[in-house]
């Protein structure tokens, strides 16, 4: 009986898993066995150069940029994103004043906030690059001229054309569209959270902050920490592409001077550019390494006895 029940589940089992191999596992040992490669990318011709692509990628100065604003983008995007979705699902879900029959509410309009907070989810994150793109123009966008609207037209920044200012204005569009997302995250699983706790403790005196740090964010850390991970991967991968190639200067992004790159452009850029597929291999391959390392350094730091309720 139990060697056919083993049967029956690797039946069910060997087709996704082998999907799955071809698919996912089988394109990074490519990527892998051509890092080690001078592979051109315009024919099936190449030959082992060894080590040769990691020496060029550890002396590219422009690597080390990428890396110093991909490593950026997975520690400021999160903090960032996480930190406002926790304020507003905790407001929404229970950190509204009490009302008749209820001890434990959210802000009133609550439910007309929640659908405000995702409707960027539901645009394209390339129709989103497009819109802050023409809001943070110079001469006629958006933000420059509601600041001269109010009297501030001395205050004329360059926003993306300025170094300074580049990297922060892409960040500030990808919290602006993945924060929707985690609220509702967030709040659902505060929904599940048992309203008798919040009553004990208000019933205790505790306010906001306590209610906040003592019950909600201990019961609701398995799904921050995944949170965490996951935005981690998006700001260090395809979304940080989309947002950098769309919105920034330079042939392809990236710019003011690199002021903007970040690993996965770079990759496109010398995958694309003559003759570098190998070498943009390499720059995969490490990006891939950042992105396991982050994700076991959030997961080890994270790491605490499960609460159960």
């Amino acid at each position: 009986m139990q060697h056919g029940k083993y049967r029956f589940i690797a039946g069910f089992l060997v087709v996704p898993l082998a999907l799955y191999a071809l698919f996912v596992i089988w394109p990074f040992i490519q990527a892998i066995f051509y890092s080690f490669t001078n592979w051109t990318g315009l024919s099936p011709e190449f030959k082992m150069i060894g080590l040769d692509n990691y020496s060029r990628m550890l002396e590219d100065d422009v690597f080390w940029k990428a890396l110093q604003h991909s490593l950026v983008f997975a520690v400021v995007l999160p903090l960032v994103t996480i930190g406002l979705a926790l304020f507003f699902a905790f407001m929404i879900n229970v950190g509204g004043r009490r009302r008749k029959g209820a001890a434990v509410t959210g802000v009133r309009g609550s439910g007309f906030y929640k659908i405000v907070y995702f409707f960027p989810q539901v645009l394209s994150i390339a129709i989103v690059a497009l819109l802050f793109k023409f809001a943070y123009n110079p001469s006629d966008g958006a933000i420059n001229s509601a600041l001269k609207a109010v009297g501030l037209g001395s205050i004329q920044p360059e926003w993306l054309g300025d170094p300074d200012l580049a990297l922060i204005c892409v960040m500030v569009v990808l919290v602006w569209s993945t924060v929707g997302f985690f609220v509702v995250l967030f709040s659902a699983g505060m929904a599940s959270i048992p309203r008798d706790f919040y009553e004990a403790a208000l019933l205790d005196g505790a306010n906001r902050f306590t209610t906040f740090f003592r019950i909600t964010l201990p019961l609701l850390w398995d799904t921050v920490q995944s949170g965490w991970i996951y935005m981690g991967i998006l700001a260090l991968g395809a979304e940080s592409f989309a947002v950098v190639h769309i919105m920034t200067v330079g042939p392809s992004g990236g710019g003011p001077d690199y002021s903007t790159i970040v690993l996965p452009l770079y990759v496109y850029q010398k995958a694309f550019g003559p003759g570098q597929a190998a070498y943009a291999t390499t720059i995969g391959v490490a990006l891939l390494l950042v992105t396991l390392l982050f994700a076991a350094v959030v997961m080890r730091l994270g790491r605490r006895e499960r609460l159960e309720f």
